[in-house]
């Protein structure tokens, strides 16, 4: 079946059925164009329904996908048996492509930030829809929970998280809330500690916002523990250089602090300013790609209808150059 033409009804049904709605499947398909044939890359697994779509487009496409999640290594097994030898799993972040031996991709994907299995499942901490231990940990065989980093993480840490990744307006308030509550056991599970951090929001007038108080802070956390933007950064340069001439690189974000270097890296590959501050002349610059998104792409209705969750999503997508600078 060919996706290109395919309206979002029948994608998010196929999708249903495999038990994950990916998000903008088809914009994705769209942009990789993996009917053509090619060795692909999907950086975030997650649930495997962009791993999926792309394998089904050709038979001619194989796919490597990663993730940290142990989780995802058993949604893997359903791929395998059915692609065989053309889809491989390797249980990784994607900032560690340096591991990897293959080159040449037709086509690279990621979809940074949570999945919908991580937050859907209350035991791994991501929300506070139910109560459970505070972990927020991408890989939970590893590394330190949000309860560990909240109870011992210096003043310059704890704003870092609240007021840089969670983008907090009262974060003042909110970090002297955390440390006063060290000991008290209300850092170590997700309702008491989405209760302390609500709890030291001023409450403003006007019509209450549908977005639950401390949905920052925890973003914040959350990012702060699995080194997000450190891997983001580690990743972009390192997975376009995997690409084959002509390949595509895209990147789902869901916020401004994962769309920024997405934006800068990508504008710099395409020789463009980076920023509104990079005044060099165009003698200064080195096209290495071409835009295939100049804008962002955003969901359609149809798909916001069907996964609100995709509604901050924003899709960039470059194409390496054929022929590349000396």
């Amino acid at each position: 079946m060919s996706f290109a033409c395919t309206n979002f009804s029948t994608i998010a049904l196929l999708s249903k059925m495999a038990g994950h709605l990916p998000v903008m499947l088809r914009e994705v398909l769209e942009a990789l164009t993996p009917e053509r044939g090619g060795h692909f890359l999907d950086g975030t697994f997650g649930g495997g329904g962009h791993s999926r779509a792309i394998l089904e487009a050709s038979p001619e496409v194989r796919l490597t996908a990663l993730d940290r999640d142990p989780e995802a290594e058993a949604r893997a097994d359903d791929l395998r048996s059915q692609f065989g030898p053309r889809f491989q799993f390797h249980r990784l972040e994607f900032s560690q492509l340096d591991k990897l031996t293959e080159h040449g991709y037709a086509g690279a994907l990621f979809d940074l930030g949570v999945s919908s299995f991580q937050l859907d499942d209350a035991a791994r901490g991501f929300s506070f829809g139910k109560p459970a231990p505070a972990d927020m940990r991408m890989d939970n065989a590893s590394g330190m929970t949000a309860a560990d980093f909240l109870e011992s993480a210096g003043e310059e840490e704890l704003v870092h998280a609240v007021r840089d990744c969670g983008e907090e307006k009262s974060w003042r308030k909110v970090v002297r809330a955390l440390r006063e509550a060290r000991g008290t056991g209300k850092l170590q599970r997700t309702d008491t500690l989405a209760e302390l951090v609500a709890g030291a929001i001023p409450q403003r007038g006007g019509k209450p916002s549908r977005i639950h108080p401390a949905t920052r802070t925890f973003q914040g956390i959350r990012m702060v523990i699995n080194d997000e933007l450190g891997a983001i950064a580690r990743m972009l340069p390192a997975a376009f250089e995997r690409l084959a001439p002509g390949g595509v690189l895209a990147i789902i974000t869901f916020h401004s602090l994962e769309d920024r270097p997405v934006k800068r890296f990508f504008n710099k590959l395409a020789g463009r300013p980076e920023h509104a501050g990079d005044h060099r002349t165009q003698d200064e610059r080195t096209q290495l790609a071409e835009l295939v998104t100049r804008r962002p792409v955003a969901p359609g209705e149809e798909e916001l209808s069907a996964n609100p969750r995709s509604r901050s999503a924003k899709l960039r997508a470059v194409r390496k150059l054929e022929t590349q600078p000396a």
